[in-house]
């Protein structure tokens, strides 16, 4: 929706939640 207009904004936001993704799928790996 906002996209490519603000960069820095976006592309951090989308890292932050591949990265707490990742963490919640490598979390439950070990847990389980």
């Amino acid at each position: 929706m906002y996209g490519c207009d603000n960069k820095g904004y976006g592309n951090s936001f989308v890292l932050i939640v591949v990265l707490f993704i990742l963490l919640v799928i490598v979390g439950a790996a070990i847990y389980c």
